[in-house]
């Protein structure tokens, strides 16, 4: 639970982990869903801004992608849970069949575990991408800056 950057399994039960190249293959098939959540350091101050993450380095991630840091921990309070589960619903028009890719960075669990969580959720087509962006820039495509999604505040 406290060591996210660290070797993960190789499948996850329900969803299909798939690599860099079956996933150029998947965004070429069909509108996908990609969620990048990589965690991002919560800090109080984030309320001040209209509950706006405070990075403390840019991210750079699959081009189109949601960043919904935190949301990959092995355990999250309510109020994460709530801006996952609600996030989700929104990009994905309450679709529960929609396919969504998660990813993070190497060897990382919490594309893993929001993978898990989304199938908790009832959500039916998740793909697992434990290259995350690592394997993607190293197959040479193409990476860009991104904010994630504001943490509502209510």
């Amino acid at each position: 639970m406290d060591n996210y950057r660290a070797p993960t399994p190789r499948l996850l039960a329900g969803a299909t982990t798939i690599t860099t190249a079956e996933l150029i293959k998947l965004l070429q098939q069909e509108p996908v869903l990609l969620v990048d959540v990589l965690a991002v350091t919560y800090r109080a101050e984030s309320a001040l801004f209209d509950g706006a993450w405070l990075l403390s380095e840019p991210r750079a991630n699959l081009p189109h992608s949601l960043w919904l840091p935190n949301v990959g921990y092995g355990i999250i309070n309510s109020q994460m849970q709530a801006y996952f589960s609600d996030n989700l619903a929104k990009a994905t028009q309450g679709n529960k069949n929609h396919p969504i890719v998660f990813y993070c960075i190497v060897d990382c669990w919490m594309s893993w575990n929001a993978s898990k969580r989304a199938l908790t959720m009832g959500y039916t087509r998740i793909y697992w991408y434990p290259e995350g962006t690592d394997g993607w820039k190293e197959a040479g495509q193409t990476l860009e800056n991104s904010i994630p999604v504001p943490l509502s505040m209510e």
